[in-house]
């Protein structure tokens, strides 16, 4: 069972990393790259198994998940870091995910 879950969870991340990521001064960096598709997976996957997935919880969920910017001199919240098609592209994501479980 613990390895179903790890491979669903590492799965999800590799969707997230893909197709979601941080716009900066309009550089895309994917999650992926940025190291934050493992633990947003990780976070995300009780939702997803627990039938409790909507987006306001995501939401709080994504502004829970601290990114540090210059060498950890500021920490912003990952939901101010999303361009909102890319919070829409998340939630699409999940749902689908949800279905495939």
């Amino acid at each position: 069972m613990a390895t179903s879950a790890t491979r669903a969870i590492e799965s999800l991340a590799a969707e997230i990393g893909e197709n979601v990521y941080i716009d900066v001064a309009k550089w895309h960096l994917y999650l992926s790259d940025a190291h934050l598709h493992t633990v947003l997976a990780e976070r995300l996957y009780p939702m997803l198994t627990s039938n409790s997935l909507n987006e306001g919880d995501v939401l709080k969920l994504l502004q829970s998940i601290p990114v540090k910017l210059g060498g950890g001199k500021r920490e912003v919240p990952l939901a101010d870091l999303l361009p909102m098609q890319c919070q829409v592209n998340l939630m699409d994501l999940l749902e689908e995910f949800q279905r495939k479980l």
